[in-house]
């Protein structure tokens, strides 16, 4: 499908909706998610998590009614009790807070996420500073960051790129948060090599599949659709980046946590929306985006293929033997 052929589609009376595939669901949020609810199911509420287990309002909110009590940080977990470490990962200091305190600790980290932090360990234990590219407040750069305090600098950012001092600049390595986006980063870190020459690259890409698969959706959508709708929550960073990635591309986008955010003016004069979901937003959601906008008249629903995604993260040890 060429760029503006769905829009040239589009007559009076005549409107249609483009859903990319893949959207929502990763496999590493599908596994967390599913790790609280097969605790849930082997040792009864409540079950304490660290943080949001993903950055989702109706995934949080439904756990919550199921029994997940979901809490700050480790000390306001009850001594011994059962504790889920989110999927963005932690810091060392939790999990050594969490033995002291005795919780029975299972750990919902993203299988990707865990090889950042393998890598962070790797290169600091040879003596190189990390410049990780990254959000300083998201949950999973202040994990991967607790990995190596003492050899971390964030780097969020073009401007902090510029002006970014190192002691060292012969021993240097740049990692990124799994849900940026490509073009981001990239410009970002083609700054740090020229800055510092001797820079390595990561051993394996750090960005997502998922996310780059839903960002590569964004853009298809930007191109045939007069305006896209991201559905995700506010504080998921990969749902708020494919809003900025259709945005580049010169189509209106705006972040939906659910149908009732969607405003008329967004619609006006739109033949073709596009409809993507963050990898962090679950199906009933884009489901009922779907739903309302067939209410307003967008019955016609055609998805766009971007890729196919078959893979598949086994639950933690302690609760694999559960999964039926």
């Amino acid at each position: 499908m060429g760029n503006g052929s769905a829009r040239q589609s589009g007559v009076p009376g005549c409107r249609s909706v483009l859903l990319a595939a893949p959207s929502g669901f990763c496999a590493g949020v599908s596994r967390a998610v599913e790790t609280v609810e097969r605790a849930l199911t082997r040792y009864g509420a409540p079950v304490y998590v660290r943080r949001q287990i993903v950055h989702n309002r109706q995934v949080v909110e439904r756990l919550q009614h199921a029994g997940a009590v979901f809490v700050a940080e480790v000390d306001e977990v009850p001594a011994g009790a059962v504790l889920v470490l989110s999927a963005h990962g932690v810091a060392p200091g939790v999990r050594e807070a969490a033995a002291d305190r005795g919780l029975r600790v299972i750990d919902a980290t993203c299988p990707l996420v865990t090889k950042v932090h393998r890598e962070a360990r790797r290169y600091a234990e040879l003596g190189y500073d990390i410049l990780l590219i990254g959000t300083p407040d998201h949950d999973e750069v202040i994990g991967t960051a607790g990995v190596a305090p003492g050899r971390t600098h964030i780097v969020d950012g073009l401007e902090a790129a510029r002006v970014l001092e190192v002691a060292d600049p012969g021993r240097l390595v740049w990692l990124a948060q799994t849900t940026l986006t490509v073009d981001e980063t990239e410009r970002v870190a083609a700054e740090l090599r020229k800055r510092f020459p001797g820079l390595q690259d990561p051993p394996s890409d750090d960005i997502c599949y998922a996310a780059q698969n839903r960002q590569a959706g964004a853009k298809l959508l930007a191109g045939a659709s007069d305006v896209v709708l991201v559905v995700g929550s506010a504080n998921s960073h990969n749902s708020c980046r494919l809003v900025d990635v259709a945005r580049a591309c010169g189509t209106p986008a705006h972040l939906v946590d659910d149908p009732a955010a969607i405003e008329d003016g967004w619609l006006h004069g739109a033949a073709v929306v596009g409809v993507t979901a963050g990898a962090s937003a679950p199906a009933e959601s884009i489901g009922a985006v779907i739903a309302e906008l067939a209410a307003r008249g967008y019955r016609d629903v055609r998805t766009v293929e971007v890729a196919r995604e078959g893979q598949h993260f086994s639950l933690p040890r302690e609760l694999a033997a559960s999964r039926p």
